[in-house]
């Protein structure tokens, strides 16, 4: 593979301090990895934290709802915090965002791993087993996560200044949440749920050991992600010589439509796809009473998803980004606002269909999502002349975050609306009021929720395909006037 180098860098264009290898492979699959072992912890949160400490260790669900909404609020700091490190660090010899995942990678997996110890369900004190919840819980969530998930999010935008490679980018970060979320959803279920007494439930060291296991290979994705990837794209120089203060940052951030656009969509598709995930295992476990078909309706939904590596690029490509996600969030919607109307309880292969079928609309837009947000910081540098990476995707993934904690708190919430009873290691029947409310609020609901999303990007956000076109010719031409500048 061909490699360039010249001997000063270029303001606002690639870092040609040292050879660079050319955009390729293996940072497309690197990128992959990153994301991989990002949701080797995240995802297993998603689908089983909630399940754990209500199942086996007997948290009220409404407790466990009021964490996450409580996480994500300190998260509003964190994150903020995390990218404004980021954007204000000098880089190393590895980079600007590289060396976090590096540091981060082993912390993040320990407090993961912390999270789902079986032995808490044998304390006697409730409050003791909701301390470490909570407690491990914001280690993992709020500090570890943090440290590297805003490195790894920004680093898209200096792998590449191609708009193509980083929609490739969001792609192939796409393909490795859904690797493991294919993994997760399919095998865990396999090895965690048990029958007791004729009753699906979770085993509680099953899943100490899947937990560990899942740390193990986070740890190892992340020294991939690490290995492969390269980042060539130095900031621009400021024309004012200095970086706003946060304050203003914040301040010129909250007035850019772009920004709101995108997170007003993320925190509508996280809520509500959200919701669905986090009510799943008590629709699979209570209203169909069938632990091994999680299985078959995730690998129903994610398999047809690999396809979106060579669909989604063309689709946004052709018809714009923006154009595409709006359709895709329509049709899911609707499909599962329809699925409500069917009453499944007895039809669990037909409810399998269309679950696959709004899944599938659902990863259009999350394959592409990521090319949104470098769309929004090139926005920015033209609104502002200056270049925040860091701080636009922290507010940005804290958005996604409140959309998961949202969701996580309505989940529980709504168990306790709905009369679930929790259980610590026993079985017990649901009314069947309580089962028709699981189904509600993992159909109709998210339906909804996922409808408005369609709406808030035709109508809130700006970066249509003729937008971004514009703003990618804008960029370029000011990177070619500064580095004719620089040569003379």
């Amino acid at each position: 593979m061909s490699t360039s180098t010249t001997s000063s860098p270029q303001p606002g264009g690639l870092d040609q301090t040292r050879t660079k290898r050319p955009f390729g492979m293996k940072d497309r699959i690197g990128y992959m990895f990153g994301d991989f072992g990002n949701d080797f912890t995240f995802i297993l949160q998603m689908l089983f934290f909630m399940l754990f400490y209500t199942k086996v260790v007997g948290i009220n669900p409404a407790h466990v709802g009021t964490l996450f909404f409580a996480a994500r609020l300190i998260d509003a700091f964190t994150d903020v915090g995390m990218g404004r490190i980021v954007d204000t660090s000098k880089p190393t010899k590895a980079g600007k965002f590289r060396p976090w995942i590096a540091r981060g990678a082993v912390p993040v997996a320990l407090a993961s791993a912390l999270m789902y110890q079986s032995f808490v369900a044998g304390w006697d004190s409730y409050g003791a087993r909701l301390a470490w919840m909570c407690i491990t819980y914001f280690l993992w969530g709020s500090i570890t996560y943090t440290m590297i998930n805003i490195p790894y999010g920004s680093m898209a935008s200096v792998i590449s200044a191609d708009p193509k490679e980083r929609a490739e980018l969001s792609v192939w970060r796409s393909t490795g949440a859904n690797l493991a979320i294919l993994l997760l959803s399919v095998v865990m279920p396999a090895i965690v749920y048990v029958k007791v007494d004729g009753q699906a439930t979770l085993s509680g060291s099953r899943m100490t050991m899947a937990a560990i296991t899942c740390s193990v290979l986070a740890v190892i994705m992340y020294a991939l992600c690490y290995l492969l990837v390269t980042e060539r794209v130095e900031p621009p120089v400021l024309e004012s010589g200095e970086r706003m203060g946060l304050g203003s940052l914040l301040g010129s951030l909250f007035k850019s439509r772009a920004l709101i656009g995108i997170v007003v969509a993320a925190l509508l598709l996280l809520v509500g796809n959200f919701l669905l995930s986090g009510m799943l295992g008590y629709l699979i476990l209570d209203y169909f009473n069938d632990g091994k078909l999680q299985s078959i309706a995730q690998m129903a939904a994610l398999l047809p998803t690999f396809l979106l590596i060579f669909i989604a690029p063309w689709l946004g490509g052709k018809f714009g980004k923006r154009e595409t996600g709006v359709a895709a969030m329509a049709i899911g919607g609707l499909v599962l606002i329809g699925t409500w109307f069917l009453h499944l309880q007895g039809n669990p292969t037909l409810w399998v269909v269309l679950y696959a079928i709004s899944q599938f609309c659902i990863a259009i837009f999350n394959f592409l999502v990521w090319a949104f947000i470098t769309d929004v910081i090139d926005a920015e540098e033209i609104r502002t002349g200056e270049r925040n990476d860091g701080t636009i995707y922290a507010i940005y993934s804290w958005a996604r975050k409140m959309g998961q904690a949202l969701a996580g708190g309505l989940s529980g919430w709504a168990l306790g609306w709905i009369g679930y009873q929790s259980s610590k290691g026993t079985n017990i029947t649901q009314t069947q009021e309580t089962l028709d409310g699981i189904w509600m609020y993992s159909t109709l609901v998210p339906g909804i929720l996922i409808l408005l999303v369609a709406f808030a990007l035709q109508f809130l956000y700006p970066l249509s395909k003729k937008v971004v076109d514009q703003n990618v010719a804008t960029l370029k031409a000011k990177r070619e006037a500064a580095e004719a500048a620089a040569v003379r």
